[in-house]
């Protein structure tokens, strides 16, 4: 049995990913939000970001890993930004406010150590989860491979890896600033 309780989140407004260290992935989210009257945005995203936080159980984590929050020049016209953005620190407020360390994780930190280099597809994160960490059934979903490449990151950190990753993957875990762990 694993001593801790480690998070892996991967924040979307339609589709966040969630894993434990204990191979648990799921994927929660909602269609349409950026089209929503304010009232009813503001409360559908809160709602939300509860949500994440009771599924997963963050709130009694030993460790939260996110993926960070970036924006790229389609953000722009996309849609979205800003829900995304209050999803992000909503979710993540609850579970600071909790005492839960959390380490963001930026994109090519986790692509590494899924891959064993900093770039790298979703498909082929899917693909190397499945083969090196089986023990996360994500049925091909990226955004719960995304969750589980952390999850398993964080409990690599903690001292009791969920696989035997080569030492190229293993490189991302000296490209983080580790919270104390103090819980």
């Amino acid at each position: 049995m694993i001593p801790f309780h480690v998070v892996g989140l991967d924040l979307s407004l339609t589709a966040t990913g969630m894993a434990n260290g204990l191979g648990w992935c799921e994927k929660v989210g909602r269609d349409g939000i950026t089209n929503m009257p304010l009232r009813t945005k503001y409360r559908t995203l809160n709602d939300l970001a509860s949500r994440i936080v009771v599924l997963s159980n963050a709130e009694h984590a030993h460790l939260v890993l996110v993926e960070k929050l970036v924006f790229n020049r389609q953000d722009g016209g996309r849609g979205g930004a800003g829900e995304r953005s209050y999803l992000y620190y909503r979710t993540m407020g609850i579970i600071a406010d909790a005492g839960v360390p959390i380490v963001e994780v930026p994109q090519a930190t986790l692509k590494t150590y899924a891959l064993g280099k900093g770039s790298g597809s979703k498909g082929e994160i899917v693909d190397s989860i499945a083969r090196r960490l089986p023990v996360f059934n994500t049925g091909g979903d990226h955004n719960m491979a995304d969750a589980a490449t952390l999850a398993a990151l964080g409990a690599d950190h903690l001292g009791h890896p969920l696989a035997d990753m080569p030492k190229a993957h293993r490189a991302a875990l000296d490209k983080l600033t580790w919270p104390e762990m103090t819980r």
